[in-house]
C-alpha cells in the first residue's frame, strides 16, 4: 500500500515542479504563448488535485499505526498545492492586466511601472526557484524512503528465509528424535519380555526342583 503511495508522491511532486515552472514563465511570453499556456497550467493542477485525492485514499486504508507520517506529508502536499494555486491567481490577473492593457493601448512604458513590474517579476522569479528546489529535494527524499523501503523488505526476506530453515532443521531433528525414541522403546520392551520369560523360566525349574526332591524323599521313606 505504502508503494502505491509514494507513486503518487514522485507524480506530485514532478508534476508540481513543472507547475512551478510554467507559472514562473507566464509573465515573459507573448500574448498568444501565454493563453495556452495558462489553458496548460489549468489542465495540470486538476491533474495534481486528482493525484492527491488518490494519495488522501491510500492514506486511509493504511493502518493506523503507521498512518501518521503519511498523514503530515499530504498536509504538507496541500498546502504546496494551495500556494500554487495563489500564485497561478496572481499570474493570471497579471495576465489579464496586460491584456487589458493591450486593448486600452496601454504600453506601460513608464520608468515607474516597469521597475515595480521588474520588481515583482524578481520576487515571484526567486519564489518560484525556491520551490522547485523544494519539489526535488522532495523527490530525492522520496526516492530515498523507497530505497530504503525495498533494503528494509529484502532483510526481512532474508531473514524470514533463514527462519524457515532453522525451523526446517528442528523439525528434521525431531523427527529423529522421534525415531530413536520408537527404537528406544522396542529394544526396552524386547528386554522386558526375555526377563519375564526367564523369570517364568526359573519359576519353572524350582518347582520342578522342588517336585523331583519331594519325589526322592517320598521314594525313600517307602522304602523304609
Amino acid at each position: 500500500m505504502s508503494s502505491d503511495f509514494e507513486g503518487y508522491e514522485q507524480d506530485f511532486a514532478v508534476l508540481t515542479a513543472e507547475i512551478t515552472s510554467k507559472i514562473s514563465r507566464v509573465p515573459r511570453l507573448p500574448p498568444d504563448e501565454k493563453k495556452q499556456m495558462v489553458a496548460n497550467v489549468e489542465k495540470q493542477l486538476e491533474e495534481a488535485k486528482e493525484l492527491l485525492e488518490q494519495m488522501d485514499l491510500e492514506v486511509r486504508e493504511i493502518p493506523p499505526q503507521s498512518r501518521g507520517m503519511y498523514s503530515n506529508r499530504m498536509r504538507s502536499y496541500k498546502q504546496e498545492m494551495g500556494k500554487l494555486e495563489t500564485d497561478f491567481k496572481r499570474s493570471r490577473i497579471a495576465y489579464s492586466d496586460e491584456v487589458r492593457n493591450e486593448l486600452l493601448g496601454d504600453d506601460g512604458n513608464s520608468s515607474e511601472n516597469q521597475l515595480i513590474k521588474l520588481r515583482e517579476e524578481r520576487a515571484h522569479l526567486l519564489d518560484n526557484t525556491e520551490r522547485l528546489e523544494r519539489s526535488s529535494r522532495r523527490l530525492e527524499a522520496g526516492y530515498q524512503i523507497a530505497v530504503e523501503t525495498e533494503q528494509i523488505g529484502q532483510e526481512m526476506l532474508e531473514n524470514l528465509s533463514h527462519d524457515r530453515e532453522k525451523i526446517q532443521r528442528a523439525r528434521e531433528r525431531l523427527r529423529e528424535t522421534d525415531a530413536d525414541l520408537g527404537k528406544s522403546s522396542r529394544i526396552l520392551t524386547g528386554m522386558l519380555r526375555r526377563i519375564i520369560q526367564n523369570r517364568i523360566l526359573l519359576v519353572i525349574l524350582g518347582i520342578v526342583v522342588v517336585i523331583t526332591i519331594l519325589t526322592t524323599i517320598a521314594f525313600f521313606v517307602r522304602r523304609q
